[in-house]
């Protein structure tokens, strides 16, 4: 069975993909799926349905152990902030052997710091220049 190692919690996860249920968070057994399904908190302002970079994770170890990158995936991370050669959305991102991957820091202080997670509507909106 796959395993994920979230850092920089430093949480390990061990998965059955055949028996995982599925809430339609992105793909099936994609990053953020895993995480779901395991209570960790990865953000995704869209609903995992790969139209935003909130859940922009980078793979640490294991990048032949996911699935290749599809075009529109590419085309939405090119948006994302801190991009890098590793960088993959969550949400897209199948798992297929053990990782281990990092959440970046500018969505775990977002986290950290209060925020809850935009796509539950528990951000807090600011108010209009008069």
């Amino acid at each position: 069975m796959p395993k994920v190692t979230f850092l920089p919690e430093n949480v390990t996860v061990e998965f059955d993909p055949e028996t995982m249920p599925y809430s339609e968070h992105g793909l099936k057994a994609s990053v953020l799926d895993v995480a779901l399904n395991n209570g960790l908190h990865l953000e995704h302002a869209c609903g995992g349905n790969n139209a935003c970079t909130t859940c922009h994770i980078k793979i640490k170890e294991g990048m032949a152990n996911v699935s290749e990158m599809e075009d529109d995936e590419a085309d939405r991370l090119d948006q994302a902030a801190d991009l890098s050669l590793n960088s993959r959305l969550g949400c897209q991102c199948v798992v297929t052997g053990d990782i281990v991957i990092e959440i970046p820091a500018w969505n775990r202080n977002y986290v950290s710091e209060g925020g809850g997670s935009m796509n539950l509507g528990d951000a807090i909106p600011v108010p209009a220049k008069k």
